[in-house]
Formats: structure tokens, C-alpha cells, sequence
């Protein structure tokens, strides 16, 4: 009989642990909620750093969204913090790459910062390779795989199934539009996941620093760069990060200088 009590108790041990989860869940839920919110009533009082604070804490407790990368963003800049104002406008982007506010402010950030630095031209073909890759998020275009994925089966079936002949010319016609974007769709997301795998970018966020020819302070001074520059990480070497800017210079800088994104 006490088995018997045992195992019936063990059944439901799933079902406790799942609801525990969600009242937990609920709760961390709600306590970020009013967080932002306090956050959002510092900002409106011009309490920034307040504001930062209340938002960091919703950052720290595993927390993503765009609003909350922007909310950062905004509070830093009115501070006049152009490192990690950039830095979260940057993180929020990638959350939202077609959001017009978070485009036109960071902007703004940009052109605050001191280094003018003009970009290597690109081939007709690469910026719009680049356009389009920034459409969605590499979620977004597996989701759209999938969608399509699904809507090509389906048209294909009513396609096969079909009686008439201007029934099966429509829907070959439209599975055939589907599979054309579930390959562009799927060569997009692995292109998307490939990028956040090997393209490693960072913000400046210190004052000044200087860029070395290799990865020591005695080495020569390459370049200098300024508070909010973006750069793209090629390599490490223990505390040093070599690094390349927009124009193609590369050299090495300390890690403790910027902060990756």
C-alpha cells in the first residue's frame, strides 16, 4: 500500500514542479514589470542614473527586449554616456533591425561621437545583400522557412489533388512562388546565424584609447579611437583584442576598452 501511496505522489511530482515554475515565473514576470515602469517615471523626472539603475536590474535578472535596450540607450545619452548609449542601441537593433526610432537615435548617438571614420565602399550586390539580411532577425527567417515550408506542402497537395486544370495551374503556381521563398528565406537564416556566430563586434567605451600594432602597451600606436566607435573583433590574445574599423585599419586593444556586444 505504501508503494502504491508513493508512486501516485511521484505522478504528480512533474505537475508541481511545472506549476511552481510558472508561479515563479509569473512573478519575476510581474517584479520587471515594475521595474520598467519605475524606470520609465525616473526618466519623466529626469532622474537618469536612477532610471538606469531600475533598468539594469531587469538586464541582470536575464531579461531581453528591445524596449528595454532602447529605454538604456535614451537614459545613457541624456547623460551624455555615448559608449553605452551606442552599445544599447546597438543591442536593441539587433532585436528590432527595422525600428525607425531606434535607427534615427542611434544616429544621432553616432554623430556625437568623435571619430569620422568613412566606410570601405561596397558592391551594388553587397549592399543589397546587406539590406536584405537586415530585414529580420535570423528567428525571423527561420520562422519564415518554416511558414513557407508549410504553405509549399499544403499548395503542393491541392495541387496533386486537384480536378480542374486552372485549379492545378494556380495552386502549381503558388507552390512554386512558396518554394522559391522558403530557399531564400533558409539561405537567409543560415547566412543571419553564420553572422552572429563569426562577426564579433564591440563598442569603445573608454574615453581614448589607443590601437597598437601588436598586442602590447609597449608596441607602436597604430591609430587612436575615441568613446562609441564600433569595431569588429578579428582575434584574441589573452587581454588584447585585434581589432578593425569601418575604413579596414586593424590593430590590437586592450579588452578592458571596450565592451562586446
Amino acid at each position: 500500500m505504501r508503494n502504491n501511496r508513493t508512486i501516485k505522489r511521484l505522478r504528480w511530482l512533474p505537475f508541481m514542479v511545472i506549476g511552481l515554475f510558472m508561479v515563479f515565473t509569473e512573478m519575476s514576470f510581474a517584479q520587471n514589470q515594475a521595474l520598467f515602469d519605475q524606470g520609465k517615471q525616473q526618466y519623466k523626472s529626469e532622474k537618469y542614473q536612477d532610471a538606469i539603475g531600475s533598468w539594469t536590474k531587469i538586464e541582470k535578472s536575464g531579461e531581453h527586449s528591445s524596449a528595454l535596450y532602447f529605454n538604456l540607450a535614451n537614459a545613457h545619452y541624456k547623460l551624455n554616456s555615448l559608449g553605452p548609449s551606442i552599445y544599447y542601441y546597438e543591442k536593441a537593433l539587433e532585436l528590432a533591425p527595422n525600428d525607425s526610432e531606434i535607427l534615427n537615435n542611434l544616429t544621432f548617438a553616432q554623430n556625437a561621437t568623435i571619430d569620422a571614420i568613412e566606410p570601405m565602399p561596397k558592391t551594388v550586390f553587397a549592399k543589397w545583400d546587406s539590406k536584405i539580411s537586415s530585414w529580420l532577425t535570423f528567428d525571423g527567417w527561420a520562422w519564415m522557412s518554416v511558414v513557407f515550408a508549410g504553405l509549399f506542402a499544403l499548395l503542393f497537395l491541392l495541387y496533386y489533388f486537384a480536378v480542374y486544370s486552372t485549379k492545378k495551374r494556380v495552386f502549381f503556381v503558388g507552390s512554386m512562388i512558396s518554394m522559391i521563398v522558403l530557399l531564400v528565406a533558409l539561405s537567409m537564416s543560415f547566412r543571419t546565424y553564420n553572422q552572429q556566430l563569426t562577426d564579433q563586434h564591440a563598442i569603445v567605451f573608454a574615453e581614448t584609447t589607443d590601437v597598437k600594432s601588436d598586442p602590447s602597451r609597449k608596441s607602436e600606436t597604430s591609430f587612436v579611437l575615441h568613446e562609441g566607435t564600433k569595431v569588429k573583433i578579428m582575434a584574441k590574445d589573452e587581454d588584447w583584442y585585434r581589432v578593425q574599423i569601418a575604413d579596414g585599419k586593424d590593430g590590437w586593444m586592450s579588452s578592458a576598452d571596450l565592451k562586446e556586444l
